[in-house]
């Protein structure tokens, strides 16, 4: 910074830049983020008081090194491995490299979703549809033929099959990489059979028992979601002691089982369900602290597109009209490292990702 001869507040200028991760790294200010492109130079340690109260302690990286060097054996050992979670680089997840923000579209083969009111329930419709998405820039399509919105009934997998497996088969035909939405064992087996390489459970694999065995035999790729009960009941009060704690230990344990059924943690990815049994404040809570899921060693999935909470953030708006939420919620979570985001708004969200990343690397 330079100044004039007699400076004043009128003529002084100044200019703030954000520190490159690698330098940050390499001084030892900051620790590498899932990789070396990202890097964060304040942690968080999260705990419950004695009377169930969520505590947190936030301190820098030098802070933290003498807290833990302070910390009992056993507590400090886990600490330690937690930030070698944080830091570890992603391996490939469905073939997809995990160092770019990868787009799910949301293809709905159901008359009743929220989002489209079974604007795709035809078959020949979604599968134009589709393919759409895949010339609009998705990475991958999740075809789901049951709705999971609020309130919606359990239907049989068998009509569920009838639903999505010809769809799947017609997109992986044409060359798309397919992920199944569905927390039943026979209609992921059918849409393996049909060729979608990835299962999107938003019961964790809980719903099935035999689930996790199939996933673990098959090599697929799954996306385990947080959600309160299930979609019927989901959204009748919702009460967490701490929402971001309590979903944190859910999916933890979630994948202790499923590496326990033989599923590789690098074909695990983890979805905190936003919306799934949950307030407004709660969504809030997982979205603004949502980089602390990098402990869980595993890449995220974010689904916050057009859902309710950013009507009731703004102006009531329906679906379609929660375009620019969607976006906001989306940017803000791929720069926490977010790496998968579950859009219905394809193209809008690859301009979107595209203007961010150009701005972050100039």
């Amino acid at each position: 910074m330079s100044f004039l001869r007699r400076p004043s507040w009128r003529n002084l200028q100044a200019r703030c830049t954000v520190v490159d991760a690698t330098e940050a790294i390499a001084s030892g200010q900051a620790r590498p983020l899932t990789g070396p492109h990202l890097a964060y130079s304040l942690g968080a340690v999260l705990g419950l008081g004695s009377d169930r109260r969520p505590i947190s302690l936030t301190s820098s990286i030098a802070e933290l090194e003498l807290w833990i060097a302070g910390a009992g054996a056993p507590f400090a050992q886990r600490v330690r491995e937690q930030l070698a979670l944080l830091s570890a680089p992603r391996p490939p997840w469905a073939g997809f490299d995990l160092d770019r923000p990868i787009v799910m579209g949301v293809l709905n083969v159901t008359p009743d979703s929220f989002s489209d009111g079974g604007e795709w329930f035809d078959t020949e419709r979604a599968v134009t549809y589709g393919r759409a998405l895949l010339m609009a820039g998705a990475d991958i399509i999740d075809v789901g033929g049951e709705s999971t919105r609020p309130g919606a009934a359990e239907i049989p997998p068998e009509k569920e099959i009838l639903r999505v497996e010809p769809v799947v088969r017609a997109l992986v035909n044409s060359g798309a990489v397919v992920s199944i939405d569905t927390r039943h064992k026979t209609v992921m087996e059918a849409a393996l059979d049909a060729g979608a390489r990835i299962v999107n459970d938003v019961s964790a694999l809980t719903h099935d028992a035999e689930s996790a065995a199939l996933i673990a035999r098959r090599g697929a790729s799954v996306v385990l979601m947080h959600m309160r009960g299930e979609p019927r009941t989901m959204q009748c009060d919702p009460v967490y002691n701490s929402p971001l704690m309590e979903v944190l230990e859910f999916l933890r344990l979630r994948i202790e089982a499923c590496l326990a059924a033989g599923i590789p943690r690098e074909n695990i990815a983890i979805d905190p369900g936003i919306g799934f049994g949950k307030r407004v404040s709660d969504n809030l809570e997982l979205l603004s602290g949502i980089a602390s899921f990098h402990g869980l060693g595993c890449g995220i999935v974010l689904g916050v597109s057009r859902k309710s909470t950013i009507a009731r953030l703004s102006r009531g708006e329906p679906p379609r009209g929660r375009l620019p939420g969607s976006l906001a919620a989306a940017l803000s979570a791929v720069q926490q490292g977010v790496q998968i985001l579950r859009v219905h708004d394809v193209a809008e969200t690859r301009q979107a990702l595209a203007v961010w990343q150009a701005i972050a690397a100039s």
